[in-house]
């Protein structure tokens, strides 16, 4: 058994979204159907639609930031129940047997890698599994996620499901709090949560960005103060005082200027993927002060979960901007240019005007 959806798909890395119908599977004993409200756009989603990492199958519908209510759910899922309003993130599936799933850390999945919420293998149907720019999705209890900040704020909270994640599991992960000065590097869809959410833990929060007009937008946000980038002065002012730096640019850049304002032990995590890899960092400037370099990957389910529970008791969702999904390349477009601020949520009511 299987239902039908309505929904918006690239056909080809070149074409426009266009209407879309696909097959759903019927409701397994442990699945939960959620019909989807709104549904946050990633730069994932711009990557894949127009295949820039490789690998798209077409038609690909993309999404991974979805928020929505559940219709049903099967015979053995006892975690939700009609009604709920509930997230998905990144990932639908994974192996649920190796360490990495065992220790709650789906997204390193070591047997089979975890499996994407579109463009990853559908282990129910075959073919392969399509995203939330769409009308309804069903998805196996545990990897769903309850969504419990107030009604009137749930388009602003799809963009947790991916940017908020990717920016608290780091800063969970290398114990961000109190005392400590932490630098956020990009202030987009990525960083803006960055800033809120490591302010919230209560460190001292500094931007780093190449836009010297974004100034007023870092404070709002919660950090003290935004450092241009490309000048050598202002950086050399913070060299060896930072204990931890998270970088968010997608694009390749010298990590040397990041690195050398790490005090010692202190952490540069990178969670953009650029194009063209990074230039070699100097080996030295991690040496003598015993520096690292890491990365990051989204979160685990119950970290995920952990991190929308923050953000509510925190009363923190993403700036964002609603759009229709008949405006989604225009979207594309703006996203490329970097000009929103700092999220677009498609409406998913909107599908059904189309």
């Amino acid at each position: 058994m299987s239902t039908t959806a309505n929904a918006y798909a690239a056909h080809s890395a070149d074409a426009p979204l266009a209407p879309f119908s696909l097959t759903r599977r019927d409701v397994q004993p442990g699945d939960v159907a959620i019909d989807i409200l709104f549904c946050g756009v990633c730069h994932s989603d711009l990557h894949t639609a127009r295949s820039e990492w490789g690998g798209t199958l077409y038609p690909c519908v993309p999404g991974h930031e979805i928020v929505g209510r559940v219709t049903a759910v099967g015979a053995s899922v006892s975690k939700f129940a009609i009604g709920d309003v509930v997230g998905v993130g990144c990932m639908v599936d994974s192996c649920g047997h190796c360490p990495s799933c065992n220790d709650g850390e789906e997204q390193y999945c070591e047997t089979t890698g975890f499996v994407g919420t579109y463009n990853g293998p559908d282990t129910v149907l075959g073919g392969y599994t399509f995203g939330g720019y769409s009308d309804h999705i069903v998805v196996d209890q545990g990897f769903v996620l309850s969504v419990s900040h107030d009604e009137a704020d749930l388009a602003a909270v799809a963009p947790l499901l991916c940017a908020g994640i990717t920016t608290y599991s780091p800063l969970r992960h290398w114990k961000v709090g109190p005392g400590q000065k932490v630098g956020i590097v990009g202030l987009g869809g990525l960083g803006h949560m960055g800033v809120k959410i490591a302010a919230a833990m209560g460190a001292e929060v500094y931007v780093f960005s190449t836009s010297p007009n974004k100034r007023d937008d870092a404070i709002r946000l919660g950090a003290k103060e935004l450092i241009v980038s490309k000048d050598a002065d202002a950086m050399a002012a913070h060299a060896n005082s930072f204990d931890f730096i998270l970088d968010t640019v997608a694009a390749s850049h010298d990590l040397d200027a990041l690195t050398s304002l790490l005090k010692r032990d202190g952490t540069l995590t990178l969670v953009g993927v650029p194009e063209h890899p990074h230039p070699s960092p100097t080996v030295g400037n991690l040496i003598f002060k015993r520096r690292a370099i890491a990365g990051s990957l989204i979160g685990g389910i119950a970290e995920t979960q952990e991190m929308l529970d923050f953000c509510r008791d925190h009363k923190l969702t993403a700036d964002i901007e609603m759009i229709a999904i008949n405006e989604i390349d225009t979207a594309y477009e703006r996203m490329v240019r970097s000009d929103v601020k700092y999220r677009f949520v498609i409406d998913m009511a909107s599908l059904k005007t189309v």
